[in-house]
């Protein structure tokens, strides 16, 4: 009988090599090979045992596009508004989601919370392959669900869990984590790339050959990304990543990939002691406890796919007594930044290089688009020259090298935001003022460069600050 075989298999592409190499010769990644074991007496089943793991239930036929029918509901609402606007509406019938954050975050918390509102309606099948059922028991009691039609299995293997969906056939299905679940047919443990590569598979299959909404809990590796091969994400029809700090009680959705909706929109929740609350206002979230009459602070509004956000930058300039000075970034590109600091210092000879210079976004935010240039500038001009940004004033433009300011996408919506939530002045650029004239209820201040910034500093006022 022969032994056991020792491959390398790429997580990106999936490619084979009998020894470890630094640099795929496939797909060009670098460090991606993974250790795998294969066993030598299966190789010639290999192909047999694949058809009967990822074989759909039924003969399967090309039928006429004119004689396709329409299913009789084509989303399932999950019940928190917050998640349905990523999912596009809800989940798809027959779909595949994926979702993944970091360990602690709150994913099983919060499919638990989906189980027991799609419980309502529909049924609902919740397979852990890693807790047991008493655990989820007693997170459920502490949640407060009920379980109507909420059906638990604790299993790892693939073709018991295939088995009793049959024997269930329920309209949701939620499988917690991918990682842990394994074939008998592949001579490879729990988490290898075969295994997450065949069974996740398997598993999607199922849900196109039975209309069944399926929810895969991934794990994501050191550097953040997804644990497992990069083809997992090409299968499933949606990616959901669960952002935030485990140190902080709020937590955003993003939709990294969806084909039944935009990949834009996020949904912000709290954690509390009762589960994941939905956030309706990440705005006054993202600015509560703003300091008033202080410099280096400036309100920006970055566009989420259709929903305008508030957020606080905050900027810190102090002179520095090493050679080098510093530079961090947080929630704010840093060559992003370091394109910035130069165009001020060109433009309008400040002397950002002989200082330290930290930026920081309130709220674990991201800012991502170039809309937000325009504060991140006002927040440094504002801490390096100790003049404050008017508590009533929010920047919004895109700065380019030469020191001009351009147009951004939907300003008006930016602007009804900044209205809402009491602002009454906006800096925005002319360019966007020249298309066409905008109501938005309070003052805006068009500006074509970074030269017209400094005006619009005020002085602090020390007795008030006390």
């Amino acid at each position: 009988m022969k032994g056991l075989k020792t491959i390398y298999v790429c997580s990106e592409c999936g490619y084979r090599s009998p020894k470890w190499m630094g640099k795929c010769t496939a797909c060009g990644a670098w460090n991606s090979f993974v250790e795998d074991v294969l066993e030598e007496e299966k190789k010639t089943s290999a192909g047999a045992a694949r058809h009967a793991l990822t074989a759909r239930s039924g003969e399967q036929r090309a039928t006429p596009y004119q004689e396709l029918e329409m299913p009789s509901y084509i989303r399932t609402a999950t019940g928190l508004a917050e998640l349905d606007r990523v999912l596009g509406g809800g989940l798809v019938l027959g779909s595949v989601v994926l979702l993944s954050g970091e360990p602690g975050i709150g994913k099983s918390t919060l499919l638990m919370q989906i189980s027991d509102i799609l419980g309502a309606h529909r049924r609902v099948l919740y397979i852990s392959g890693e807790e047991s059922s008493g655990q989820l028991k007693l997170r459920a009691q502490r949640l407060g669900v009920r379980g109507d039609n909420l059906s638990i299995l604790t299993e790892t293997n693939i073709e018991k869990i295939l088995a009793e969906v049959d024997r269930v056939k329920p309209d949701v299905a939620i499988v917690d984590s991918i990682q842990t679940i394994y074939s008998d047919s592949i001579a490879s443990t729990a988490g290898a790339v075969t295994q997450v590569r065949e069974t996740a598979l398997a598993l999607i299959n199922k849900a196109k050959a039975d209309n069944i909404s399926v929810i895969l809990v991934g794990h994501v590796n050191k550097e953040g990304s997804i644990a497992g091969p990069k083809i997992l994400e090409h299968m499933v029809d949606a990616v959901l990543y669960f952002e935030g700090e485990r140190q902080q009680t709020y937590r955003i959705i993003r939709a990294i990939k969806n084909r039944y909706g935009s990949t834009n929109e996020i949904g912000v929740f709290e954690m509390t002691d009762e589960g994941l609350c939905e956030v309706q206002n990440p705005s006054e979230m993202l600015l509560a406890g703003r300091p008033q009459n202080t410099s280096g602070n400036c309100a920006v509004c970055t566009m989420e796919g259709t929903r305008p956000l508030i957020a606080e930058i905050q900027a810190l300039v102090s002179a520095t007594a090493f050679p080098a000075p510093r530079r961090t970034s947080n929630g704010i590109d840093y060559n992003r930044l370091c394109l910035i600091l130069a165009v001020l210092e060109k433009r309008l000879g400040l002397r950002f290089s002989a200082n330290d210079v930290y930026i920081n976004v309130i709220g674990g935010m991201r800012l991502d688009e170039p809309a937000s240039d325009l504060a991140v500038a006002m927040a440094l001009i504002s801490s390096l020259t100790d003049r404050a940004v008017p508590d009533d004033l929010i920047a919004i433009g895109e700065l380019g090298l030469s020191g001009e300011c351009r147009a951004v996408s939907g300003l008006e919506y930016r602007v009804k935001e900044a209205a809402r939530l009491g602002f009454r002045r906006a800096v925005v650029p002319c360019r966007n003022l020249e298309k066409r004239q905008l109501k938005a209820g309070i003052e805006l201040i068009p500006i074509k460069s970074i030269f017209e910034i400094l005006k619009l500093l005020s002085p602090i006022d020390k007795k008030e600050m006390q």
